[in-house]
């Protein structure tokens, strides 16, 4: 199967099963003239995390990594009307112009999207989260799970996206640092008692990738 054919096949189904909306195509049309990078989820992933923030009724949702909101957005439907979800980005005009996004979604009450490396950042943060989205630098990966640990309780939900990097992560003579970096993290979840772990690899419009899912049970 071609990777014309996952982008082929993804369309139909966020055609079948998902109703149009302006909101996202707004979003991705800010980022596109912002000069952002197009590497934000795709529509059917944005829509995974946001059933599976309903399924378990978060209030609370930690994400590092923003761009330019559009994943924010998808979690941020997803929140109670006491609900909030803090977006930690790196990149001033990527915040900036994830927040000129959310605004016009109607959450700007609702999510804070807060501007510095996460590692600088995330020893501020108060938790625990109910659910936790890392979609940063694939090197700090190991880091970035660690402090998910640290801001989780029992029944948190923790997802790393872009964890198979192509096929990579599985090549132990590989000496990319986004792959090595993901492949540390898998380690450390494989040692952490606290954590049961699942990964899926995905097709699709995005390429070939897929998640890592954890959930916190002490």
């Amino acid at each position: 199967m071609t990777d014309t054919r996952w982008s082929e096949v993804d369309a139909y189904l966020v055609d079948q099963l998902h109703t149009p909306d302006p909101v996202f195509a707004e979003t991705q049309a800010r980022a596109d003239a912002a000069g952002l990078p197009s590497i934000a989820v795709a529509p059917n992933q944005g829509k995974f995390l946001n059933l599976l923030a309903r399924f378990g009724r978060v209030k609370t949702i930690l994400e590092l990594g923003t761009l330019a909101g559009y994943s924010t957005i998808w979690l941020g439907r997803a929140l109670p009307p006491d609900g909030r979800l803090l977006s930690l980005e790196a990149n001033a005009k990527h915040a900036e112009v994830a927040r000129a996004n959310i605004a016009a979604a109607g959450l700007a009450e609702a999510v804070e999207v807060r501007v510095g490396a996460a590692l600088d950042v995330l020893p501020t943060v108060a938790g625990p989260f109910d659910l936790i989205f890392i979609d940063a630098d694939k090197v700090n990966y190991p880091e970035y799970f660690r402090w998910a640990m640290r801001l989780s309780r029992p029944g948190t939900v923790i997802v790393a996206d872009n964890v198979v990097r192509q096929g990579k992560v599985a090549d132990t003579r590989t000496d990319d640092a986004n792959a090595l970096g993901v492949r540390r993290m898998h380690e450390l979840i494989a040692a952490e008692p606290r954590a049961d772990a699942t990964a899926l690899q995905t097709v699709g419009v995005k390429g070939y990738d897929g998640f890592t899912m954890v959930l916190v049970t002490d």
